[in-house]
């Protein structure tokens, strides 16, 4: 499926409001360190990441050498400020040691 569709398919799926308040949940989770809260967000943002992978076809093994940031793209532009949140940084530092990891090999 492509990026834009996937990305109107979410943004009718999941109303503006409730997509900011998505969002500022997770942050003030993260902020006051509310390990069961933050869980919880995490695991609502994990199966939205999940599905965007899924329709990409997307796949790890196949993009580390020549990477694709698409789903990070479309999680950013879906849920605006996705950024500010240590998820965000999360996949990215994965993203960086692997692609580090095989520049290695």
């Amino acid at each position: 499926m492509a990026k834009e569709q996937i990305i109107e398919i979410l943004k009718e799926q999941y109303d503006r409001d409730t997509r900011k308040q998505l969002v500022k949940s997770l942050i003030k989770n993260e902020k006051n360190n509310d390990k069961e809260a933050i869980e919880s967000s995490y695991r609502i943002v994990n199966q939205i990441f999940s599905y965007v992978i899924s329709e990409l076809g997307w796949t790890f093994s196949d993009n580390t050498t020549n990477w694709d940031d698409t789903p990070l793209q479309i999680m950013l532009e879906v849920f605006p400020k996705i950024d500010s949140t240590k998820w965000f940084d999360e996949q990215l530092l994965t993203v960086r040691k692997t692609v580090s990891l095989q520049g290695e090999f």
